[in-house]
């Protein structure tokens, strides 16, 4: 597996019961899963030297990241090395203009979107979307629920962005400068009048099959997500079972192997529009460690050893998973003893992780037929560990 992170950590953990033997190409010896494996490779994923050295022995190699060049991906491809996802699917979990054109041409809704070249340009696919004869003095936005026109507009760079580093939102075509500093293409999108975000995560392997777990609500903060509830309230059964079927479709016409989580805007006007694409296990599924029959990492590890994958169904009603945030309470340990006294069901996912401000460094799972007693289990535990709730 290249990369060291949780995500990593927590697929080693689901391929022990199967006697899988893991490797790791992690960046430092104190990386997430650098901690627990025991084949442990430092070295940079962007050097092709240190890949094909580290894809030695390897049966199939598989990733925690989307960051790994995809020419270096096709290299190892070459040399007969299995990499499950593959380049050609990969890189439209690495390049949001790649993917954009891609979904457009296989029919899968999305927001209107363009690649633009400058502040100038970002104006002008702003304009593109009002209505004919309306006036955009730079923060008007059409009332038209399927134009998507004027500011603010929502530019993101290509490749790279995550968490929300790499996005910005611009209400003038001056604020439209930061994001070109880089040098590297921008994707400029309307801004989405949504309800509530939303992922569908489904698994598929090799020969084809795969499976698809119930649609849930992903809550952000600050752009990062903070809780996930499983499977998403009062969700229209339609509107859950489309979403499952443009995931089961992208997988298909990608030909993703293993996780893929697609993350949804549900509009205010009943639409689902893809958002975002990862190939890999996804914080939107870090819920069926406790809450699913077989969880996203294990599946993940069956698909790429191409195995029958398992049964995704939930095992209780509701699952409520909150991300574990660094604060200025760096012993997070001591929290366990009231945290695991006031909740026995509560499930603490830690990643060894020294504890910086806003950082992830773990989540907890809760799950129960009472979703307002399952949320306020969930967070309070978070709040706790984090130390921003003391009682």
């Amino acid at each position: 597996m290249v990369g060291g992170g949780q995500l990593a950590r927590m697929t080693h953990e689901a391929g022990i019961p199967l006697g899988i033997r893991f490797k790791l190409l992690s960046d430092t010896p104190q990386d997430s899963a650098a901690q627990v494996v025991s084949d442990v490779v430092i070295g940079d994923y962007r050097d092709l030297d240190t890949l094909r050295e580290f894809a030695k022995g390897c049966d199939v190699i598989t990733f925690d990241h989307e960051h790994v060049p995809t020419e270096h991906l096709r290299a190892l491809e070459a040399d007969g090395i299995p990499v499950r996802p593959g380049p050609d699917a990969l890189v439209h979990a690495q390049d949001k203009g790649v993917m954009r054109a891609r979904l457009d041409a296989i029919g899968i809704p999305c927001p209107r979107h363009r690649i633009v070249t400058d502040p100038a340009d970002v104006a002008a696919f702003a304009a593109e979307g009002l209505p004919e004869g309306a006036e955009d003095g730079g923060t008007a936005r059409s009332s038209g629920a399927e134009s998507g026109g004027g500011f603010p507009v929502v530019l993101k760079t290509v490749r790279g962005g995550y968490d929300g580093k790499g996005v910005w939102v611009v209400d003038n075509e001056t604020e439209a400068a930061d994001p070109f500093r880089a040098g590297v293409p921008v994707l400029a999108e309307e801004k989405v009048d949504y309800v509530r975000e939303l992922a569908a995560n489904v698994v598929r392997s090799p020969h084809g099959q795969a499976v698809a777990y119930p649609v849930v609500e992903s809550q952000q903060v600050n752009g990062v997500c903070d809780t996930v509830i499983a499977p998403a309230p009062d969700l229209d059964e339609s509107l859950a079972l489309k979403a499952e079927e443009m995931a089961l479709t992208i997988a298909k016409e990608l030909d993703v192997v293993g996780h893929l989580a697609v993350e949804l805007f549900q509009t205010r006007d009943g639409r689902i529009l893809v958002n975002e694409l990862a190939m890999r296990p996804h914080n939107s599924g870090h819920w069926t460690q406790d809450g699913a029959i077989t969880s996203q990492f294990a599946n993940h590890v069956r698909a790429v050893l191409d195995l029958p994958l398992g049964d995704p169904r939930p095992r209780a009603k509701w699952t409520v998973m909150v991300n574990v945030l660094g604060g200025d309470y760096p012993d997070m340990y001591s929290a366990y003893l009231h945290c695991m006294a006031r909740d026995p069901q509560l499930k603490i996912h830690m990643y060894g992780k020294d504890v910086k401000p806003g950082r992830k460094v773990g989540h907890v799972n809760t799950y129960g037929d009472d979703l307002a007693d399952v949320l306020d289990r969930a967070r309070h535990a978070a709040g706790y560990l984090r130390g921003t709730i003391t009682e």
